[in-house]
């Protein structure tokens, strides 16, 4: 009986070991570095889905622990999903806007919080609640934009009169007015001497936006552009800002013929590179694109996130370009890079971006 009562006493302690030992903390290798939200705009656009893999894969790599929502470009989702990373204890927001100008009081909650915040790729207006700003350069896309159509149409060789119709992208995304900017300081001239013409007239990002980007808007605007100002002339270059606008801008072109017979297609930049219109420039319906490697932005966002976490100095190239109407906002911009049919395979192929397989 006695040998019965001891072995049950040991038997209660080793029980009431094993459920200490399972209840006390990992050992702090063990333990992920705090919990990373990233707040994407939609999954509508094949870039914003590449973005969030990437910054996911790096910050997982780093040991962080990652909570992804996409918004599917509704302003009161993406706060909500906001707010949710805030209650589970995000020690760092990265966050792609869909409307910059929406996010002041929920960024108010996570200052008071004492979370960081990073604008990632669009920039966060009207807070003081933005700590930083990982981007490509965006007024040089605009103007790798329009140098493409200066060089595909020989207006540098005195070339020209030429009909060119312009498109923006979305008016709440501060980075269409970058885009537009650029891409004016090489057109402006040229129009300005009547090499290039606009029929419409229609000029300015209050007149040629795009709302969300939306790619059936850009087509509808085309649809009524060329019923309003082209039955008696051609089109020989659109301004586009974005591969999914050039997609919608082909569409109608292509239904009133171009693209055939004697019409050949107009000159159409694009942006981002995204596998319809990198076959379209092969077609030879779209003429170039922007590519903008998420990989590296990817890779500069997570460098951010562990300097702030570390009390390290965060890396920075920019601290001039970018005022969100309270203050400016530190940057770090990479360097886009023009694509057409002369350079596709060695940007996007060899430098293992997508397979040849997913293009041809």
């Amino acid at each position: 009986m006695q040998h019965t009562r001891r072995f049950l006493i040991k038997a209660a302690a080793l029980g009431a070991a094993l459920a200490a030992e399972a209840a006390a903390p990992l050992p702090a290798a063990a333990q992920s570095k705090g919990l990373v939200g990233v707040a994407m705009p939609t999954k509508s656009s094949a870039r914003w889905i590449a973005d969030g893999d990437n910054i996911v894969k790096v910050l997982k790599s780093r040991g962080y622990a990652t909570d992804l929502q996409y918004a599917e470009d509704d302003v009161p989702n993406q706060l909500s999903q906001i707010e949710n990373m805030i209650t589970k204890g995000a020690r760092v927001l990265v966050i792609a806007a869909i409307d910059g100008t929406t996010l002041s009081d929920v960024l108010g909650q996570a200052a008071r919080g004492g979370i960081k915040v990073i604008a990632y790729d669009r920039l966060i207006r009207s807070t003081p609640n933005v700590d930083y700003y990982a981007t490509f350069d965006n007024f040089q896309v605009g103007v790798l934009q329009a140098s493409s159509l200066e060089t595909g149409l020989g207006l540098k060789e005195g070339k020209g009169p030429f009909n060119i119709e312009l498109f923006g992208g979305s008016p709440d995304d501060n980075n269409a007015y970058f885009f537009y900017d650029g891409a004016l300081s090489v057109l402006q001239p040229y129009i300005d001497k009547g090499k290039l013409v606009v029929p419409s007239r229609q000029l300015g990002m209050d007149k040629v936006s795009t709302l969300r980007w939306d790619g059936a808007t850009a087509q509808a605007r085309m649809d009524n552009l060329l019923s309003a100002y082209y039955s008696n002339k051609r089109v020989d270059a659109v301004l586009s800002p974005y591969d999914g606008l050039s997609i919608g801008i082909i569409s109608s072109l292509k239904g009133v013929g171009y693209g055939s017979g004697d019409l050949p297609m107009p000159l159409i930049s694009g942006q981002d590179c995204e596998i319809a219109s990198v076959k379209a420039i092969l077609a030879g319906e779209q003429y170039s694109s922007i590519f903008k490697d998420t990989r590296d932005l990817a890779r500069v966002t997570v460098d951010m996130v562990d300097a702030l976490l570390t009390s390290q100095t965060v890396q920075v190239n920019d601290t001039k370009s970018y005022n969100n109407g309270v203050k400016v906002v530190p940057a770090y911009l990479l360097k886009p890079v023009i694509v057409d049919k002369s350079n596709w395979q060695a940007t996007l192929i060899d430098s293992g971006y997508y397979t040849k397989q997913q293009i041809q």
